[in-house]
């Protein structure tokens, strides 16, 4: 019962900073974090993503304990710049087919094949995390939440094409540029994309480094500095992908009538005007794709200075007090 009643007391003090009996420590300082970024579609042909991300942040935390147990109640916010690059990669081919007509005007698809196909996202985000926790000793941890606002990314994706004709009764006609069917043309793009905003789940478990003193007193001296090392995992809770509506190339309108004087091989090839969309952002890529962070932190905290009591006066020692009617005396001391 008196172990409950101690965090009840731990937990008032930190809402109302009033309780006499909790002990309050506020500190300031930074982090620097590296881990494993991955996005995760589900439902989708693609496998998760692989890449890696870093970010630096600043932060504010509240300790507080009972004074009576070594628990010690931790209360953590800030901001954090983070910046990464995740890469999809999908060997298998993609198709996109285009009706056409050849230059003896037989209807034919025109299939543009899409093979070793890699997309790349980049991104620089603000992390607003709000985060709960405790520590023992050298033990530490926090769980919480990490607001997550994108404010820029972009997509780099890469492929190979190759594009032939399908006709229903000769079959497929390959390996003829003149017909404008070309054998392995590198396709590159850079996009400016969007992710969502997200709100990931956040647990960071670690240590605290360098000398710790449990002693007590008033000549013992403080730590005032933290160091601590964590291993930590962020994940998405929201859908991150948003524009789901885009073919993987965007094809032209191309004239394929031969007898228009606007005719496609009088001007240009098949493969001139493409524009190659990020593949989140296509038709069919996932029905959600989620966020995931992994990685270690190390941050070093600062504690602000507090107003101490006067030891003295903890003794009830008051100056010349009015006495014998009205009268100045000498000196009062209370036991």
């Amino acid at each position: 019962m008196k172990k409950h009643q101690s965090y009840g007391i731990l937990l008032l003090a930190l809402l109302f900073s009033g309780t006499v009996s909790a002990k309050l420590n506020q500190f300031v300082g930074a982090s620097a974090q590296f881990g494993e970024w991955s996005l995760m579609p589900s439902q989708s042909k693609y496998a998760t993503s692989l890449g890696m991300a870093g970010g630096l942040g600043v932060h504010y935390e509240l300790q507080a304990n009972n004074g009576f147990h070594p628990e010690q109640f931790l209360f953590n916010i800030g901001l954090t710049v983070t910046g990464g690059k995740t890469t999809f990669n999908r060997k298998s081919n993609y198709l996109v087919i285009h009706p056409s007509y050849d230059l003896q005007e037989d209807l034919f698809d025109y299939v543009y094949d899409v093979r070793d196909r890699t997309d790349g996202y980049t991104t620089m985000a603000l992390q607003l995390p709000v985060m709960v926790g405790m520590q023992y000793g050298r033990f530490y941890f926090l769980g919480g939440l990490k607001l997550y606002a994108n404010m820029m990314t972009r997509a780099y994706s890469t492929a190979t094409l190759t594009t032939y004709g399908r006709y229903m009764e000769w079959g497929e006609f390959r390996h003829m540029p003149e017909y404008q069917f070309f054998d392995d043309v590198p396709f590159k793009a850079n996009i400016k994309t969007n992710l969502n905003i997200d709100l990931d789940a956040s647990l960071e478990i670690g240590a605290r480094l360098g000398i710790i003193n449990y002693a007590e007193g008033f000549d013992v001296p403080k730590r005032t500095v933290e160091y601590r090392i964590a291993v930590f995992a962020d994940y998405g809770l929201l859908d991150v992908h948003s524009d789901r509506k885009k073919n993987v190339f965007d094809v032209p309108d191309y004239d394929t009538n031969p007898a228009s004087p606007t005719y496609i091989y009088n001007k240009r090839t098949m493969i001139d005007l493409l524009a190659m969309n990020d593949i989140m952002s296509t038709k069919g890529f996932a029905r959600r794709v989620n966020n995931l962070v992994v990685g270690v932190k190390f941050t070093v905290l600062f504690q602000l200075p507090k107003r101490h009591d006067c030891v003295i006066c903890h003794d009830g020692y008051h100056s010349t007090v009015r006495s014998n009617g009205g009268r100045r005396g000498g000196v009062k001391y209370e036991e």
